[in-house]
């Protein structure tokens, strides 16, 4: 993209979604920098509309450790930066990492953030600017305001490599699925940002494990942050817990005989308080109990694979005998019209 539209595009961008805090010296200073080293300048209001069309040649834009330090890396980040992408992209890294930058920058991130998220996601680099510009909008319109959203992009930058398609997906997925409301589903993507790349089916399973197994309710899920722990965390500890009798199942009316631990005493402490304060048992048991729960997870999946293979071959046996069935009608219906038609053909050559 040529200089020049780019930065008219960032600066109508920034315009638009940008607050008011986002417009300080240090921004535009970092701006006047990151645009000084494409060889632009910010262009008069005059300039800008007499060049809505104009475009600079690629070539003219340049990435260097130099460029870098301008835009307020220090020369340790620079150097990691531009080490980074020169080798994969070659001439073609300054085309594709300044939008890239610009849009984070705009963001409202730090040289030191900014850093930090490309070295998490380098896919970053490969997402063209008008995609990155309108993932970031609509994760705003979602409800994550300045601050959360900065720290979400930090905590999970993948996120902004997801399309904007298949976050409304997600976000369906937890409004009809999970029942969870509105405010919520922000409080996820907020806290549990990674949620978004899981696969649903995973997830749905998570949720009612959680749900119906556990009995927890949608708060109690959000207060212990639930989607940041892997399923197979919630379903070793709550079963150690069950089978030891510290933990029960609740009936149809959501009652046990016994008091269960709340969910974020189970998963937001680490093993060893865990082990003391919740299930009362070593380390050892822990470990031994996780190997057999493991290899009955194994069995367990093999038995179904084993049913379902069974249930296909039925389905294939049933298929192919109804379709014998089907063949024999047809051919008696066949012989029953065929000889009706040559006992009609004999009937009138005896009348002629």
């Amino acid at each position: 993209m040529g200089t020049r539209i780019l930065i008219q595009r960032i600066l109508r961008w920034t315009g638009s979604n940008a607050t008011s805090s986002t417009f300080s010296p240090g921004y535009f200073k970092r701006y006047n920098l990151l645009f000084k080293c494409t060889g632009c300048r910010f262009l008069s209001s005059n300039d800008q509309t007499a060049s809505v069309n104009q475009t600079i040649s690629p070539a003219k834009l340049e990435l260097s450790v130099g460029s870098l330090v301008d835009m307020g890396f220090t020369d340790a980040q620079a150097k990691h930066l531009y080490d980074s992408v020169s080798g994969v992209m070659g001439g073609k890294a300054a085309k594709q990492v300044l939008p890239t930058l610009a849009a984070l920058f705009v963001l409202g991130l730090n040289p030191s953030s900014v850093t930090c998220v490309l070295d998490k996601c380098p896919e970053l680099y490969t997402v063209k600017e008008a995609q990155l510009q309108q993932r970031i909008v609509h994760l705003r319109k979602l409800g994550l305001v300045e601050g959360s959203l900065q720290r979400v992009v930090v905590y999970c930058p993948k996120i902004l490599t997801v399309p904007v398609k298949s976050i409304q997906n997600a976000v369906q997925f937890l409004r009809d699925k999970c029942m969870f409301t509105t405010q919520q589903i922000t409080d996820i993507l907020r806290e549990s940002p990674a949620v978004v790349l899981e696969d649903q089916d995973q997830l749905e399973y998570k949720f009612q494990y959680v749900y119906f197994r556990m009995g927890v309710k949608q708060e109690e899920m959000l207060k212990c942050k639930l989607f940041r722990h892997t399923l197979e965390d919630v379903r070793n500890r709550h079963t150690f817990l069950e089978r030891r009798g510290l933990y029960q199942t609740p009936d149809k009316k959501g009652q046990t005989s016994i008091v269960n631990p709340k969910l974020n005493s189970v998963l937001n402490v680490d093993q060893d308080k865990f082990l003391k304060s919740v299930a009362r048992a070593s380390a050892e048991e822990f470990d031994v109990f996780q190997r057999l729960l493991a290899r009955e997870w194994r069995e367990e999946r093999f038995k179904h694979s084993i049913e379902a293979h069974h249930d296909d071959e039925d389905c294939s046996d049933d298929d192919y005998e109804e379709e014998e069935e089907e063949e024999e009608e047809e051919e008696e219906e066949f012989e029953r019209k065929s000889g009706y038609q040559k006992g009609k053909k004999k009937h009138g050559s005896k009348r002629t």
